[in-house]
């Protein structure tokens, strides 16, 4: 008898998870309580102008490729591999471009910030030494079986861990490699890609830059919400069932720690098998009694969020590209506010992200569609409103370092605070990662895919195993798809 999966949430973990078991052959049903697909990966339409919602970077595309050739989909899924991946700004006047070309990147960066050329390679050949070392440790396999530790491959990992930078931070092996601050902050920029703090984050996270440079950074040709609109296509393509306006409002859970059904609109849905691409703490808040909460994960420091604004704009910014950042002058100081203070500095770096730049029907002709975002604490007191004080930061650093005055530009607004991405994709405060990796053992602290306690309990997404991020979430399905077949399919 086929066996039936019912998964919480349409994110790009439980969309992704979806089509991996419903290619093994199980009948797999989503819940999801929004009106649409994708969690955080979703889009704005907006007086003409179209944002992506959220996550704006994309690189591993193979990781989509591999989900489209698992059932030979007719659906294409197009991308290209950008020439330029950011445009970077300091206060000073220095502007620098990080070429997609590892070797003109590290020329500009000799030339802009007189570090020697060499020092750049090596730099970044180590932090590909960290990622291949534990890339089949960390990313593909399930951290919590024994079996996944006896095998060539772990141990290997294990026995060159000494060597992993496990035991400085970030910022500690920018500083010993690079003379110029400017250069250090650049590469301490990667903590932000999982919402950490380089300043506490190990220097491991300093593989993140190697993504970019050695495997790429990428477009989806009609923006990063054609990756939710194609998982919807392959989920539909294999005979998914997705319900939106769908919230699951209970598990319902046997004797035998076994959850018998989900209760989504006041019917109850009986399951095999349960899923979940919820954050862990609404999961266990909302959804499981007390007694199976895992105290210890739910208290861990949770990463940062943001707070975005939505521009349309009236002009085009020749200087700028797809993606840009401007930095503060500050760096310790606004991670402290971040993780310290619980409050946003008021020099803060700003991430201007324009897909019009490759996309020209995401803004009319002659504009802009500006994706605008800070790094904010995730919320812990739903009273604190610093939104108009971020703005005017905001408006006033990018006036200085483009030189303009944008106010006079903006013609449509919208905003996202880390109340509405809680309230939108239930990530406790807004987080946006789950837990920090400001710990060296955090990739060990991360919730497993699956329930220790309730025995057809799988989970997946950004907050469980490998961690947060459209490539470790993809992953997570994988990891997860791959025990439930082990498990369940016997």
């Amino acid at each position: 008898m086929t066996k039936t999966v019912g998964i919480i949430g349409a994110g790009i973990g439980g969309l992704s998870l979806s089509i991996r078991l419903a290619n093994l052959g199980f009948k797999v049903t989503v819940f999801e309580k929004n009106s649409y697909p994708g969690g955080k990966l979703s889009e704005l339409i907006l007086d003409g102008f179209r944002f992506d919602k959220g996550p704006s970077l994309f690189t591993m595309p193979s990781l989509i490729d591999e989900l489209t050739t698992l059932q030979s989909s007719s659906h294409k899924f197009e991308y290209q591999k950008l020439d330029v991946i950011t445009n970077y700004f300091y206060s000073d006047g220095t502007q620098l471009k990080a070429s997609a070309n590892l070797d003109e990147f590290a020329e500009e960066v000799h030339i802009k910030l007189n570090e020697k050329k060499e020092t750049v390679l090596k730099h970044i050949k180590r932090n590909a030494f960290y990622f291949k070392t534990t890339e089949d440790l960390f990313l593909k396999q399930s951290l919590h079986q024994v079996k996944n530790f006896i095998n060539l491959k772990t141990l290997k990992g294990i026995l060159l861990s000494p060597f992993l930078g496990l035991f400085s931070t970030m910022h500690q092996k920018n500083e010993q490699a690079f003379s110029n601050p400017k250069t250090v902050q650049l590469f301490d920029r990667y903590a932000t890609y999982n919402g950490s703090n380089p300043y506490k984050a190990p220097a491991l996270i300093n593989m993140i830059s190697h993504l970019e440079f050695n495997l790429g950074a990428y477009f989806p040709k009609n923006g990063m919400h054609q990756i939710t609109t194609h998982l919807v296509k392959l989920a539909e393509e294999a005979n998914v069932t997705i319900k939106y306006d769908a919230p699951v409002e209970t598990l319902n859970i046997e004797s035998d720690n076994l959850i018998k059904s989900i209760k989504s609109n006041n019917i109850n849905y009986p399951f095999d098998i349960i899923a979940s691409d919820l954050d862990i703490h609404a999961l266990y808040k909302y959804l499981l009694p007390t007694s199976f909460t895992p105290k210890k994960l739910i208290q861990q420091e949770k990463s940062s969020s943001a707070y975005v604004f939505y521009w349309g704009i009236n002009k085009e910014f020749s200087q700028l590209g797809l993606h840009n950042i401007l930095f503060s002058d500050d760096y310790k100081k606004e991670f402290d506010n971040l993780f310290s203070k619980q409050f946003p500095t008021d020099d803060p770096t700003i991430y201007i992200n324009i897909t019009s730049k490759y996309c020209k029907n995401d803004a009319p002709e002659g504009c802009e569609n500006w994706f605008v975002m800070v790094n904010v604490p995730h919320n812990k007191n739903q009273n604190i409103d610093y939104s108009t004080t971020l703005r005017e930061n905001i408006v006033k650093k990018i006036n200085t370092m483009l030189k303009t005055d944008i106010e006079k530009h903006i013609v449509t607004e919208s905003t996202l605070s880390p109340i509405d991405i809680e309230r939108q994709t239930s990530s406790v405060g807004g987080s946006l990662y789950g837990n920090s990796s400001n710990n060296k053992f955090a990739a060990f602290l991360r919730h497993a895919n699956f329930s220790s306690k309730i025995k057809n309990l799988y989970l997946v997404g950004g907050s469980v195993h490998p961690g947060g991020g459209i490539p470790l979430c993809l992953f997570s399905a994988k990891i997860t798809s791959e025990l439930i077949a082990d498990r369940e399919k016997k």
